[in-house]
Order: structure tokens, then sequence, then C-alpha cells
């Protein structure tokens, strides 16, 4: 009964010759398309460096004074405001302002777009449920995929830099706000729509005077899990070079810089409850409006 305990494999020969051809097959495409591919996000390029320089030479006062104002507006809650001036102020004390503007640079493109790509899927799948029995498995896949793993096909594809560290950061983080988004739709109550029916509502118009409105606060925890998310892939992306405050954690895992370490890794726990903070609060207050709407 020896064999059963051997899983039949293939031969080393036959499985050594597949991941060849693989690889020679995907090599090969991108040495012919390569440079086309990489000129299609030229633009994209151009735009995260202008987001990168317009954080970084914004004078620090002011900075902060948009980013609290930003807070007050989302959150209503003084609380959350000094927590985040307080947050910003040490963590230009201790010397990595520059490194934190470029993080926050990266993680609002990122989310932008993640938001883009995420929001029409979860729509196309909360009006389908083939789509959703279709996307379900593949955001399982992405959501169980090591991190590591995303910077595999774009370094091979557009090599090291801003764009090929952004769409591993998008590719990452974009599941969460394409499930909440579904969610959010499907648990819009029927009757609403029912109503809406009756009264012969266009389709468009039911989606946007009617589920997305409500459907908000859900999507909202969403887009604060792929806020979370881009933010803990910035770190890892920080291998093939995108700046910020995941290059110097890095830096100080091959050298043995353990104040450095910690310190930017504190930093990068600021910034994430800072933002979980921030989000959150906006998505009880659309609850909280909307609950004594429907009231009312």
């Amino acid at each position: 009964m020896s064999w059963l305990s051997k899983f039949p494999t293939l031969g080393d020969a036959e499985l050594r010759l597949l991941k060849q051809n693989v690889d020679m097959i995907f090599r090969g495409f991108t040495r012919e398309y390569g440079n086309a591919i990489e000129a299609i996000f030229d633009p994209l390029k151009d735009l995260l460096i202008f987001s990168e320089k317009l954080f970084i030479n914004t004078p620090w006062p002011l900075m902060i004074g948009v980013l609290a104002l930003l807070a007050w507006i989302a959150s209503r809650s003084w609380k959350i405001v000094v927590w985040l001036i307080l947050t910003l102020a040490l963590i230009g004390f201790f010397g990595m302002w520059e490194d934190t503007m470029k993080t926050l640079s990266m993680i609002l493109i990122s989310t932008i777009f993640a938001i883009m790509v995420g929001l029409p899927i979860g729509i196309a799948m909360s009006r389908s449920d083939r789509m959703q029995n279709i996307v379900i498995p593949v955001l399982d896949v992405m959501q169980t995929m090591p991190s590591f793993v995303y910077l595999i096909p774009v370094v091979m594809l557009l090599g090291i830099g801003k764009v090929p560290g952004m769409i591993a950061i998008v590719t990452y983080a974009v599941p969460p706000s394409i499930r909440f988004a579904n969610l959010g739709i499907r648990l819009v109550d029927s009757a609403l729509l029912e109503a809406a029916d009756a009264f012969g509502t266009p389709a468009w118009k039911r989606l946007f005077r009617i589920q997305l409105p409500l459907a908000l606060p859900t999507i909202m925890g969403g887009i604060n899990q792929t806020v979370m998310m881009a933010l803990a892939m910035v770190v890892i992306a920080a291998m093939i070079g995108v700046t910020g405050l995941g290059q110097p954690v890095l830096k100080s895992i091959t050298n043995q810089y353990f104040t450095l370490g910690v310190f930017n890794g504190l930093a990068i726990v600021g910034i994430a409850i800072m933002i979980d903070r921030v989000t959150q609060a906006y998505g009880l207050r659309l609850q909280k409006h909307l609950e004594a709407g429907q009231h009312a």
C-alpha cells in the first residue's frame, strides 16, 4: 500500500518543460509588447509624479490645515481632528514628513483608481446573479493570494517604479470595494425598489437616486478596507521602487536598523488609524442621516 502515500505527479522533466514554456511565452510577450504597454501608462506616471510633487511642495502648515479640515467635514469630531494634527506633527518632528507625503499621495491615487474599477464591477454584480457567481471566486483568489505575488507580473511587464507599484497596489486593494458595493446595493429594501418600479422610474434613476445613496454607508466600509489594504501594500511595493514610508522599513530590515524601522512603522500605523477613524466616522454619519430621512 506504499503507493497510496505518494501522490502522482508530473515527472521532473515534464514539469520543468511546462514551466519553461510558460516562462518563455510570458517573456516573449513582454519583449514584444512591453514598450507599447509602458507608453499606455505614461499619463498615469505623469499623474503620480504631479500628485507626489503637490503633496511634498505644499507647506506643512497648509497641508495639516487642509487634512484637518477634510477630517472635520467627514467626521464632525474634534477628537479625530486633534488626533490627526498630533499624528502629523509627530511625523514631521521625527523627520518623516516627506516620506509620509509620498505615501499619502500614492494611497490617494491608488484608492481613487480602485474605486473607479471596483464600483462599476460591484454594481454589475448586484444586477446579475450569474456575474456574481463568476466574480466571487476570482475575488476569493485575489484576497488569499500572497501580496508578493502581485509584484511578479507587473515587474516583468513594466519594470520597477511608481506605475507598476501602483498597479500592484490597486490590484491588491480593489476586492473590498467590489464586494461592499455589491453587498450594499443588494441590501437595499426591496419595497423601495418595487415602489420606484410602480412609479415607472427608469433603471438608471433607481440606481443613482435610490440604490447607491442607500448603499453608501456600506460602500464607505469597502472604501475603508480598500485604503487599509493599499496602505499595507505600499510597504511591499517599496521592493519595486515605490517611494515613501515603505522604503525605510525595507532598508531597516536589510540593514538591521531597528530604530528606523520602528519609527517608520509607527508612522504607517498612525496614518492607518487616522484614515480608519475618519472614514468610519463618515460612514456612521451617512447611516444616521439616511435613517433619519427614512423615519421622517
